[in-house]
């Protein structure tokens, strides 16, 4: 079984192998890494895509709004993942963000679960009635496992979840009030033996 750092070293050198900068690059090799760790197929999904890249005409999309939509070629998953990781301080306060017609999107939801970190909000994602929910780079949730990630998504909507709790406030006070049981009272011997009890001030 190869080792997480030999698939980010061997992505990162691939890629860079097939035309992208030693900056890009390392981005690759570290969203791949990342999909092989949860066990998605990113190492055949990025052999796929660099195999069609030879014949195949992406469009590089640098500038992301809220709607998005290629009419003829396909966007590059790897240009669209990098430019939405420069943009994320915009594209966050975006409602939702819809991209129409991208290449292998197991690509780009790679660079979504870092953007996902680096925010510090879970990321929902949409695409071709399959549905994905991005934990800050720690986990990849979905509904589809041991089913084939598409080559091409015709509609992909990513939504950004705000922080909050996953409980209401009372099913807080009352696990609290069972937490109060275990606090000490403070004794007599408890104010003596406290930090800095005791001692007596010479100045």
């Amino acid at each position: 079984m190869k080792s997480l750092s030999e698939i980010e070293t061997t992505a990162k050198r691939a890629s860079k192998a097939a035309g992208f900068s030693w900056g890009e690059a390392e981005e690759i090799g570290k969203c791949i890494r990342q999909l092989e760790m949860f066990g998605l197929p990113g190492i055949k999904h990025l052999n796929s895509y660099f195999n069609d890249k030879k014949k195949n005409k992406y469009v590089n999309l640098s500038s992301i709004n809220q709607s998005n939509s290629s009419s003829s070629n396909p966007y590059c998953p790897i240009i669209l993942g990098i430019s939405f990781l420069d943009q994320l301080k915009i594209v966050e306060n975006y409602e939702k963000i819809y991209i129409s017609n991208i290449a292998y999107p197991i690509i780009f939801i790679s660079f979504l679960s870092k953007s996902s970190e680096i925010s510090g909000k879970k990321i929902n994602v949409k695409f071709d009635e399959k549905e994905i929910l991005l934990n800050l780079n720690v986990n990849i949730y979905s509904n589809f496992l041991n089913v084939e990630f598409p080559k091409n998504s015709k509609n992909l909507e990513i939504n950004f979840i705000d922080n909050k709790d996953n409980f209401n406030e009372e099913e807080w006070k009352s696990l609290y009030r069972l937490s109060e049981n275990t606090f000490v009272e403070e004794t007599d011997s408890l104010k003596k033996g406290a930090a800095g009890a005791g001692l007596t001030d010479n100045d």
